[in-house]
């Protein structure tokens, strides 16, 4: 075990979300290894800064959670750099709002940096649908579209090329080294859900860093909220297209050797895999098994829509990137 401090940053931005943001830092306040300190980081939003800021002030334990504001534009990224930037920790964790975390969360992510080349280390993030359980149609190789670990991601303790936002850590010398979250990558308030803001951190880390590793371990579990909106067709075809957009945006920033690098692997086996289980379970009269490989299908199509589309964008130069280098939180 190792004798590092980690913060752990939430990034809010919605009243909406208020019992689920409640239940997120009480799961953290519940680690069988205590975090240095909780930050919630407020999204351009005054009214749920200011009730926040009264929830804990003085409540049992209210030093171990901070609520500041965004200090940079609209958007997880910018909100995840402010968090950064504050927190004190030798290592940085991040847990999306609407999630809680297991007991052991935070010790098995300690584990992962018993080597000192390990500078990323995420979890597994479990769905937790509105309707009670997983519509009949949808893929487990797209649970990526509502923010979960999909099937074809390697199970154990494995080296990987990037972590997942809403379920990761990474060692404070890690953004000394690349800076922090790109703005311009991500969702920055805007209703089309945006995201790859964390791949392209880590495909930056690991350029400025050849020997780091990046880990995930499967056994700091988080589980995601789904609400019944995102349970449908029309918010999957949604966020197909936009992490279509999303890669294009990575591939501009780092190049597509490395941007497509495990998408290539993803298209040309985890997929085609998925359709053949689809159509066999549609052959054995399953429930669900010609729907799960018609949107493995249509989700394919979606994704290099959004692509083609964003490379078009990028190569007008309509998007710009802005690299945060950030200062080490005080301690």
């Amino acid at each position: 075990m190792t004798d590092l401090d980690i913060s752990v940053v939430i990034c809010v931005y919605t009243e909406d979300r208020w019992e689920d943001i409640l239940a997120a830092v009480s799961s953290v306040r519940a680690q069988s290894r205590p975090a240095l300190e909780t930050l919630l980081v407020v999204d351009h939003n005054a009214v749920l800064l200011d009730r926040l800021s009264r929830e804990y002030k003085d409540a049992e334990g209210a030093d171990e959670v901070r609520v500041l504001a965004n200090a940079g534009p609209r958007g997880l990224s910018a909100g995840r750099n402010t968090g950064i930037a504050a927190s004190r920790g030798d290592v940085v964790a991040f847990l999306d709002d609407d999630a809680v975390a297991e007991r052991d969360w935070l010790r098995h992510f300690a584990e992962g940096y018993a080597d000192p080349r390990v500078m990323a280390v995420g979890g597994r993030t479990e769905p937790i649908w509105a309707s009670g359980r997983r519509p009949a149609w949808f893929p487990e190789e797209f649970d990526w579209v509502v923010g979960c670990t999909y099937k074809g991601l390697p199970s154990g303790l494995v080296r990987v090329r990037n972590v997942l936002g809403g379920n990761a850590s990474f060692r404070r010398t890690a953004f000394d080294a690349a800076g922090g979250f790109a703005t311009g990558i991500g969702r920055d308030g805007d209703k089309r859900p945006l995201g790859c803001e964390e791949t392209e951190l880590c495909i930056r880390l690991t350029r400025a860093r050849p020997d780091a590793v990046l880990l995930i371990d499967d056994r700091a579990v988080i589980h995601h909220r789904v609400p019944e909106a995102r349970e449908h067709f029309g918010y999957f075809r949604t966020r197909t297209y936009a992490e279509g957009l999303s890669k294009a945006l990575v591939a501009r920033s780092v190049g597509s050797d490395k941007g497509l690098e495990s998408e290539r692997r993803y298209a040309t086996r985890v997929l085609p895999a998925g359709v053949a289980r689809g159509l066999r379970d549609a052959l054995l009269a399953r429930p669900g098994g010609a729907s799960r490989a018609g949107a493995i299908v249509a989700g394919v199509l979606t994704a290099a829509g959004g692509y083609v589309v964003g490379s078009v964008r990028a190569r007008r130069g309509g998007t710009t990137f802005v690299v945060r280098e950030i200062e080490g939180g005080s301690r």
